[in-house]
């Protein structure tokens, strides 16, 4: 059995935020042919099942970079949270870089999740950000911290390198970034390509070969433990330098193109002609 892992933004998802008909379709093919989909993403688990194509889906879902892993039948199989006392640290030093904050928790996303806030001003972000009273979010009963993002403009991308910088090897976590203004904080123990392979020793399964689909940098664990590893035609160089193929865009169903046409998973339709500006390679690393 193989199994599909597959990020969503930017990759199953399109620019309008939909899994278009035939990534659909290719998706029910692969499950019809007994092998094992699974939507590996960075976003909170409320924020895949808003999805309307996701809730037609039997299928384990990922969420929070691994933080959260959810058998096919949306039963929670494990969590993996940030102590307080780590939370608040890491919270001291990103407030005093002047980043955004987001706050992943069991009650949900605050001031928001990441999803939300997609299209809103710079003046709306500053306004959230500056009036959010996250002390709040300690006053809560059993709280549980999944993921903090710090979030920048994109015209203060070095704040990311100095949110790096100021978080690496002084704290038990892993850092990764879903977009190139953002810094992803979980547990350790939570990153996508650990959430595969704790999959497969939780639910005692052992994958033929495992193949990775995305776009950002949160996807290089993935690829880091999969047999391949599958970019998309719009995800930054770094991320397609480290993947075995390339594929087309997700405004241009690069999913389906990969399945069909590349890894040859499923009956291909017709094959489309590719113009010698789109390139669909095997990486020489």
């Amino acid at each position: 059995m193989k199994c599909l892992s597959i990020d969503l933004d930017g990759t199953l998802l399109n620019s309008e935020q939909e899994i278009s008909n035939e990534n659909v379709e290719t998706l029910n093919e692969l499950q019809q042919q007994g092998h094992c989909v699974i939507l590996n993403t960075g976003r909170a688990y409320a924020d895949v099942i808003k999805l309307k194509a996701v809730q037609n889906m039997e299928v384990p879902i990922f969420c929070i970079n691994g933080s959260n892993l959810y058998s096919s039948k949306r039963e929670l199989l494990y969590e993996a949270t940030l102590s307080i006392s780590v939370y608040k640290e890491i919270f001291s030093i990103l407030k005093e870089l002047g980043v955004g904050i987001l706050v992943y928790t069991n009650y949900g996303g605050f001031p928001s999740t990441l999803p939300p806030l997609h299209g809103k001003s710079r003046d709306e972000l500053d306004v959230l950000f500056h009036e959010f009273n996250y002390d709040e979010i300690l006053m809560k009963e059993n709280l549980k911290i999944y993921k903090l993002i710090a979030l920048t403009h994109f015209d203060q991308l070095d704040k990311v390198e100095a949110v790096k910088t100021a978080l690496v090897d002084k704290f038990d976590i892993s850092l990764a970034s879903s977009f190139p203004n953002n810094v992803e904080i979980t547990s350790s123990e939570a990153h996508k390509g650990k959430a595969l392979l704790r999959y497969q020793k939780m639910m005692n399964i052992s994958f033929d070969e495992i193949i990775a689909f995305g776009d950002g940098g949160n996807d290089l664990t993935q690829f880091e433990v999969a047999n391949t590893s599958i970019a998309m035609g719009n995800a930054p160089l770094h991320v397609q330098q480290k993947a075995d193929i390339i594929t087309k865009t997700n405004d241009e169903n690069g999913f389906a193109y990969a399945v069909r046409h590349l890894l040859k998973l499923t009956s291909p339709e017709e094959e489309p002609t590719v113009s010698k500006e789109t390139a669909f390679t095997f990486s020489l690393e």
